[in-house]
């Protein structure tokens, strides 16, 4: 299965999951599965996704959208979503836990289930992404019909993906200014 954006933080990618035209990409075990290899990495592994991870990611993402676009307006969040988030977390916080492996490290360890563990993940990184300093500069892609949302490293990014949703834009542009607009929509003369 191929993501249209994988790379933002953590919590606009989730988000990033239901883009326009496509549908829920995590809708069931087997797209949560795919996601969760695309995110290697940045997520702990989880064997066997099944229907209680995608219940549970889909209730993380279900709050962090409201969360999101009151903090991008620097508005109060709705406190449901923020319940919701708070929850999550807390159904499976997160300690150190020192180990040798050719080195002393502490790596991060949950004690819960998979579910509970993937959402209160998704959910700190949710967390992180609200809190961050630049919350208001996340942007929505400005393609035709792209709901996708980044985090912009340059001021002047104004799509998702330039090959995509930039290229699309700069050919109608060309078609419009020569007056090309009905062929390019029936696809005639090209």
């Amino acid at each position: 299965m191929k993501f249209p954006l994988i790379g933002e933080p953590l919590g606009l990618d989730l988000l990033n999951t239901r883009p326009a035209g496509a549908g829920d990409l995590i809708a069931d075990p087997a797209g949560l599965g795919a996601w969760l290899v695309a995110q290697a990495g940045r997520v702990a592994p989880v064997d066997g996704v099944g229907a209680a991870e995608v219940a549970a990611v889909h209730a993380v993402r279900e709050a962090a959208g409201p969360a999101l676009a009151a903090a991008r307006r620097g508005e109060r969040p709705p406190a449901g979503a923020l319940r919701a988030l708070n929850v999550a977390m807390a159904a499976a916080p997160a300690h150190r836990e020192l180990v040798w492996d050719e080195g002393l490290a502490a790596p991060e360890r949950r004690a819960a289930a998979p579910a509970r563990r993937l959402a209160a993940e998704l959910a700190e990184a949710v967390a992180e992404l609200l809190t961050d300093p630049r919350v208001g500069e996340v942007r929505e892609c400005e393609g035709a019909d792209c709901v996708l949302l980044f985090l912009p490293a340059h001021p002047r990014r104004r799509w998702c993906v330039a090959s995509a949703c930039g290229n699309r834009a700069r050919v109608a542009r060309y078609y419009a200014r020569h007056g090309k607009g009905d062929q390019a929509a029936t696809g005639d003369g090209v």
